[in-house]
């Protein structure tokens, strides 16, 4: 049995998964907003599932950041993690090691596994959240490179920007027009609300369009035409055989579709062959993922 555990900006997940991918308990809380809060959270989430199996089990956990060599958090959108030893603190507080990656990768590593991305050799998992990140599987291994910041193409600019869209927002990591900027939940609702005059949840624009408004189904449209650009980049540069698209903006109506049709128009070839697909586990797969940075014990493990 492996406990995974993900560092959301707004929620903390914590799953017990056994061997054969059945989730065995889970656990929801709100995430803090300090670093000492945080670990404390999850030293009490592992300490309440490890109670509901009656076991002790391995720790990965998934953060919305990277790892340094030296084992400090670094390039976190939930800022108070950065420059602090994660790892080191936890690994103190359970009395266990543990395993931390990037939530992203910890998304494409469950969607690699047996999720969306099943059998395919190349795999580029898309988090569209409260941020933007993404993770890179080959032939099951994850690459993290030697920077930690493989598949971090949410801090590349958006590409073919148009006279309205440049220069872009301002981004929390000190540059402007950032990919983040345009297609992450804020993003898409700070833009909304800048044409609108009044602010809307994402839902709540979705919601708008079906009912006719011309700006908010506009605002779809254009989302689907920035995704497709950013993610042409990416497969000019790795040319994945999959792209899956994870986070609540991988929930708007025909994105999947759309962008996969819409592949074509910026890729660097006469024809595209990748797959542009939805998550299978949802909510779940960075969980699952995290739980995963384990591997898979004896078959008597869980007996």
């Amino acid at each position: 049995m492996r406990i995974g555990i993900d560092l959301g900006g707004t929620k903390i997940e914590g799953i017990a998964l056994a061997n054969d991918g059945v989730i065995a308990a889970r656990i929801r809380v709100s995430t803090p907003r300090s670093y000492d809060a945080s670990v404390n959270a999850i030293a009490e989430l592992v300490a309440k599932i490890e109670s509901d199996v009656g076991a002790k089990c391995s720790v990965g956990i998934g953060i919305p950041g990277a790892i340094t060599p030296a084992g400090i958090v670094k390039n976190a959108n939930s800022t108070w993690l950065n420059g602090r030893p994660l790892a080191k603190d936890l690994e103190a507080r359970l009395g266990r090691p543990v395993r931390l990656m990037n939530d992203a990768n910890c998304f494409a590593i469950s969607e690699a596994a047996d999720g969306a991305g099943a059998g395919e050799d190349v795999v580029f998992g898309v988090i569209l959240g409260t941020g933007v990140g993404g993770g890179i599987v080959v032939a099951g291994r994850c690459l993290e490179g030697p920077n930690r910041i493989a598949g971090e193409w949410g801090h590349n600019p958006l590409p073919w920007m148009s006279a309205d869209e440049f220069p872009g927002a301002e981004c929390y990591c000190g540059r402007r027009g950032c990919i983040e900027t345009f297609l992450s939940g804020p993003g898409f609702e700070r833009e909304y609300a800048q044409l609108s005059g009044h602010a809307a949840t994402s839902a709540a624009i979705v919601a708008a369009a079906s009912d006719g408004d011309n700006l908010a189904e506009q605002m779809l449209v254009r989302y689907r035409d920035r995704l497709a650009r950013a993610l042409a980049s990416l497969v000019n540069v790795l040319d994945p055989n999959v792209i899956v698209l994870g986070g609540g903006m991988s929930n708007l109506p025909r994105l999947a579709e759309s962008v996969e049709e819409s592949l074509p128009r910026y890729v660097f070839s006469d024809s595209v062959a990748t797959r542009v697909v939805k998550n299978r586990h949802g909510d779940s797969s960075g969980v699952r993922g995290a739980a995963w940075l384990w591997p898979v014990p004896s078959p008597e493990a869980d007996r």
